[in-house]
């Protein structure tokens, strides 16, 4: 069935368009530099701009050239990637996946590698026009399954913009190939706190023609939480925590997020764990339909998906460890060993010496978005 509006303007690119966006990628001398940056030679570059030239669909580049990327970042700087709950969804369903967010590029990265070496379609994936700095970029994250949502534009244009994200989230779960991945808020969670946005769902609802249980039935909400054993940018975001305290009114930089994605990629991440929750049931929904006001409809939806990413998170015994230190107590040390533990405090100290602020303050940081998945577990779930 064909879209009833033209989403050009965020969507993904097509097969169709393509070769026109690779040929444009590979007259962009800064996408060069970054292929140059990874160590390719001369010979190298020709040889896979030869091999790129070749490719004639998305499909086929991601399998040549982004999977095996993705997969040689695993192998150097993490300890494995493992998922669960997949098998309890329908391969012929579409899904809107709500997730945590503790890394720009990865989350959904992982997540679409994993999808497909379990022989699931790959996910569309929604990317804040914030982190398209450069023309490069944008041509690169829409010919990986990613639609843009639009930031920082002016508040008269806002309404109409989150309509029209709304309407194009809806249709792709409704009539649409893919699912939809999306994150429970906007930017990273900084501090190890996952909590869903109210806005967020108050979007996805400006598309629903109907009442609140069928609107929310209709998109088939399925909560996410991805899991590090190592924050893949823990200093960087203890830096911006300390710069806010200082400076209330302190701004990101282009060259921030730029940076914040090459460390994401780069920095050891230890054990990474995705796990599905249980996709929102009409149980839940017609409970939650039941009280009077929309800010509270919304505001219980989100806190059913707080639960449901706090139940699926895994708490590795990094977590455990900055808790106990955090809070002053052994309440978790049958959680973790010794050597865990002083592996732990010596990595805390190699990580927040790059971060140039107070230590004392940065390790309070540090230690509290550890901490927080187990304060929220035993708090919300236990």
């Amino acid at each position: 069935m064909p879209f009833t509006h033209n989403f050009d303007d965020i969507r993904p690119y097509r097969n169709e368009e393509f070769p026109s966006v690779l040929e444009r990628l590979l007259n962009d001398p800064l996408f060069i530099n970054v292929l140059r940056s990874m160590n390719k030679s001369e010979e190298e570059l020709a040889h896979m701009r030869e091999a790129l030239l070749s490719t004639k669909t998305i499909e086929v580049f991601q399998d040549k050239f982004v999977v095996p990327m993705i997969n040689q970042i695993l192998a150097t700087s993490s300890d494995g990637l493992s998922m669960q709950g997949l098998d309890d969804l329908d391969k012929n369903q579409r899904y809107l996946y709500i997730s945590n967010h503790r890394d720009i590029i990865l989350d959904s990265a992982l997540l679409n590698v994993k999808m497909h070496a379990s022989g699931f379609s790959p996910t569309e994936i929604a990317i804040g026009s914030n982190l398209l700095i450069f023309p490069w970029i944008n041509d690169l994250v829409r010919i990986n399954r990613s639609f843009i949502v639009k930031r920082n534009i002016p508040v008269k244009e806002m309404l109409a913009s989150s309509r029209h994200l709304s309407s194009y989230i809806r249709q792709m779960i409704t009539k649409g190939s893919d699912s939809i991945w999306i994150a429970q808020r906007e930017g990273r969670a900084k501090d190890g706190n996952d909590s869903t946005q109210p806005a967020l769902l108050k979007m996805l609802n400006m598309s629903n023609s109907n009442g609140f249980f069928e609107g929310f039935k209709e998109l088939k909400i399925v909560p996410m939480a991805i899991s590090y054993e190592i924050e893949p940018c823990g200093n960087e975001k203890v830096a911006e925590l300390k710069k806010r305290e200082s400076d209330p009114n302190f701004q990101k930089t282009e060259k921030d997020d730029l940076m914040n994605m090459v460390s994401g990629l780069s920095n050891q991440k230890g054990r990474i764990h995705i796990q599905f929750g249980e996709q929102i049931d009409e149980e839940v929904l017609l409970h939650i339909a039941n009280e009077s006001g929309t800010n509270e409809r919304m505001r219980l939806l989100a806190e059913h998906i707080d639960k449901e990413i706090y139940r699926n998170y895994r708490l590795f015994s990094n977590n455990y460890i900055a808790y106990d230190l955090y809070f002053k107590t052994t309440k978790y040390d049958a959680q973790y060993t010794k050597e865990e533990k002083e592996s732990f405090i010596e990595l805390t100290h190699k990580r927040l010496q790059l971060v140039n602020e107070d230590i004392e303050d940065s390790m309070v940081l540090w230690l509290k978005m550890y901490a927080t998945p187990v304060y929220n577990f035993e708090k919300f779930v236990q």
